[in-house]
């Protein structure tokens, strides 16, 4: 069975703090106001939805409860609507986006909502205070590492220099820049509780600037020595190659045939587990099934929304991948933009179709990346 991508929007990334541009709205507000425009762009009855799934990374307290479900009884959809609330780390987004694919096409609902909404003003990173992130009774190979500690240690295995991490997080403020005067690429992008355009965005950031900053996370090794087991390696990102903590939330309409004119179908959905000692490597692995499911090689890709999960992970596909950098992140990245955890996959899925649209394109490709091993990916087919 064909399932199709109707809509995608997403709110604007908000910085996470109190005086943030989203700060002051609740989670649940958030998609509330992602659903108000989904059924307003496509003029659907909010009681087609069967379900609605929400990928969310902290939850806990304004984020706790359930969250999909608070979202569903805050948004008026019908009693009958089944909401599930995921957590996939980073993935969280578009493994909904995934799932709900699934359910389509297995004859579980004809209509899903699915995306991811994180308020990190709210509820700050590692905010659950899991206690797996400081048990020891786990081997070092499996221990909870930080995901920027993991990012150093990716680009020393695979010999990234800090210039070229200084590279591509200059390209994406300067896309990210770029991209704010041009309407073609924000078609989808809703404006929420008075925020109108990406908050995080540092439009004044230049190679001197980026070059002069010092490594940040260093002493990070010395904390997490025992899950390292001993190992050292050099110090290298920087908060210029960090995507900052923000608010943000995006949403889909997923759905087999029937509905309104669809903009994109879903070819290939994949998701693929990774050795947690070399974080953020499981949505290379998740891209290449992704790919080989649906026929297709990284050079038949039009659009690209490839997750900056630090600058090594967008570092390494420039370098290995068979791809056109042109191509990929064209309207800039997380790096510049900012990473609602839970939110991310559903907003690069969003800003892909724009980015197809802008480009009278084809095929699009989004992958994401997360701590411990989560990655994602999905190929979608634009549709005139």
């Amino acid at each position: 069975m064909d399932v199709f991508l109707y809509d995608a929007v997403r709110t604007p990334r908000g910085k996470a703090k109190a005086t943030g541009g989203l700060a002051e709205l609740t989670p649940q507000e958030l998609i509330k106001q992602q659903i108000d425009a989904l059924g307003s762009r496509l003029d659907f009855e909010l009681s087609a939805p069967e379900a609605l799934l929400l990928g969310c990374v902290g939850q806990v307290g304004d984020q706790g409860g359930h969250i999909a479900l608070v979202s569903k009884l805050h948004a008026g959809l019908p009693d009958a609507t089944v909401a599930h609330s995921i957590n996939n780390y980073c993935a969280s987004g578009l493994s909904a986006i995934g799932h709900a694919a699934a359910m389509v096409a297995s004859g579980q609902a004809k209509t899903v909502l699915a995306g991811g909404v994180e308020c990190m003003s709210r509820v700050p990173f590692m905010g659950d205070k899991a206690s797996y992130y400081a048990d020891e009774s786990f081997p070092a190979s499996t221990r909870y590492i930080p995901v920027v500690l993991t990012a150093d240690r990716l680009a020393a295995a695979e010999g990234l220099s800090r210039a070229q991490l200084d590279a591509v997080a200059l390209s994406s403020q300067q896309k990210a820049t770029a991209a704010e005067g041009n309407a073609a690429f924000n078609r989808s992008r809703i404006p929420t509780g008075g925020l109108q355009s990406e908050e995080c965005i540092r439009p004044k950031t230049d190679a001197a600037s980026l070059a002069a900053m010092p490594s940040n996370f260093g002493a990070l090794q010395d904390k997490y020595a025992d899950a390292l087991d001993g190992e050292r390696f050099e110090p290298i990102h920087t908060l210029g190659h960090a995507p900052p903590v923000c608010d943000g939330a995006a949403l889909a309409l997923v759905g087999g045939v029937g509905l309104n004119q669809p903009r994109a179908r879903i070819l290939a959905y994949a998701e693929s587990g990774g050795d947690p000692a070399a974080g953020l490597t499981a949505g290379f692995t998740a891209m290449d099934k992704a790919l080989a499911h649906a026929g297709l090689s990284l050079a038949d890709i039009d659009r690209i929304e490839f997750m900056e999960s630090f600058a090594v992970t967008i570092a390494k596909f420039l370098r290995d991948g068979d791809v056109d950098a042109s191509i990929v992140n064209v309207s800039g990245g997380h790096i510049a933009k900012g990473h609602p955890m839970g939110a991310s996959g559903a907003i690069l899925t969003s800003a892909l179709l724009d980015c197809l649209d802008e480009a009278d394109g084809t095929l699009g490709l989004v992958v994401v990346s997360g701590a411990s091993g989560t990655g994602a990916a999905m190929v979608v087919e634009r549709l005139n």
